[in-house]
């Protein structure tokens, strides 16, 4: 049987590990997932979210290593989402008298609609539930990523269980931060801000102030419902949040691009040139071989973005076009990035042209023109494009 692990005096988690997810929405899960639930042993038994139907066994098995699920008295519903709640069903089975807690009006609509209705309770931000020696207090984080998402909070243990904020897809047979590389946990918490929660900066803004108000004592762990749970760094994942949500941009560049033979690859390489000898910090990163979820993890925070393609059939190559689909979905804050289109072509440059109509749309500076350069670029050309960089920095 599983066992589950004690996080604090009668407080376990009893989630689950997908060591072998590689994708989750579009976006690579290189390091899998967790899936974490956590259970509160006081005069009510208090299971806070579940898992993936596929992992309910692990989740029971968990559960069952510190007490009978049928002895479950709450159950708390932070997000409606599969990967949180897709155990409910199977809980409430085995613990047919449990409450069932989720936040008003769009938590209750969306479980109904996922589970049909199993007699919910509609909570709100302020509410609190008493399960004994500990009260539970209730926030709404609408949008952050859906609109039922809530966290609860509570206070006798000083734990905020924050459901998607501060998570990281990242699988670990260490529960805690400490105890595992921060380097790696810190950057999968940066990838899964970027590619999940980016679209929805002034909601997260307004959760990370909720949490600050709690009060500078007021937190030992931040219990995420993916990835490690912060106990030494939870100062850490804050402000990177704070940084997060600011949309502050680095003195950063990267260069984004797709090739077919290889002359947008050499005008690419070219900006990278460019962009060093200016002394700016810059990443290459051909889209055939980095995928996109990757691309955004790194131009989250860049300053300084150009996108190249050639032209095919009179188009954007299609990998440089779901890029830039993928990356406008995510609806990062670019009035202050600068942006760049560049690009070969044959015929006509239309290719290296509707990149940067789409960076236009996206909302770029763009204070140059397309660089597009008819079939293979001489030296001349590239000394051009280093040129150009130089140019783009000077103006700033």
């Amino acid at each position: 049987m599983l066992s589950a692990v004690q996080i604090k005096p009668d407080v376990y988690w009893v989630g689950a590990l997908d060591w072998n997810a590689r994708e989750f929405h579009g976006y690579t899960t290189e390091a899998g997932i967790t899936y974490n639930a956590y259970l509160i042993m006081d005069e009510k038994v208090t299971l806070i979210d579940t898992a993936k139907i596929t992992f309910v066994d692990e989740l029971v098995q968990r559960i069952s290593s510190v007490i009978d699920p049928s002895k479950i008295d709450v159950l708390i519903a932070n997000h409606v989402e599969m990967d949180h709640s897709g155990s409910t069903p199977r809980i409430r089975e085995l613990a047919p008298n449990c409450q069932i807690y989720c936040s008003a009006p769009q938590g209750v609509k969306n479980m109904t609609a996922h589970y049909g209705d199993l007699g919910y309770n509609g909570v709100k931000t302020g509410d609190t539930l008493c399960i004994g020696k500990r009260t539970l207090a209730f926030v709404q984080t609408p949008m952050v990523h859906w609109p039922d998402n809530m966290v609860t909070y509570d206070a006798y243990d000083k734990i905020l269980f924050s459901n998607d904020a501060f998570g990281q897809h990242f699988a670990s047979s260490a529960r805690f931060d400490d105890e595992n590389d921060m380097c790696e946990v810190m950057h999968q918490a940066h990838k899964y801000y970027a590619n999940i929660v980016q679209p929805y900066r002034a909601q997260a803004a307004a959760a990370v102030k909720a949490v600050r108000g709690l009060g500078p004592d007021a937190l030992d762990l931040i219990c995420p419902a993916h990835g490690v749970i912060w106990r030494s760094y939870v100062e850490d994942i804050l402000r990177a949040y704070e940084g997060f949500v600011s949309g502050e941009l680095q003195e950063r560049a990267v260069v984004v691009y797709d090739s077919m033979w290889h002359s947008t690859e050499q005008i690419a390489r070219a900006l990278v040139d460019g962009f060093l000898a200016a002394g700016i910090p810059a990443q290459l990163m051909d889209l055939k071989e980095n995928h996109i979820s990757n691309v955004m993890d790194v131009f989250m925070d860049c300053k300084y973005v150009c996108v190249g393609s050639p032209t095919l059939n009179s188009q954007m190559l299609p990998t440089v076009a779901s890029f830039l689909t993928y990356m406008k979905g995510l609806s990062p804050k670019n009035g202050d990035r600068v942006g760049l289109a560049f690009g070969s072509y044959g015929w006509a440059p239309l290719g290296p042209n509707n990149v940067g109509k789409e960076l236009e749309t996206a909302g770029f500076k763009l204070p140059e023109k397309t660089f597009a350069v008819n079939w293979i670029p001489s030296e001349e050309q590239l000394t051009e494009a280093r040129d150009l960089v130089a140019r783009l920095v000077a103006a700033e």
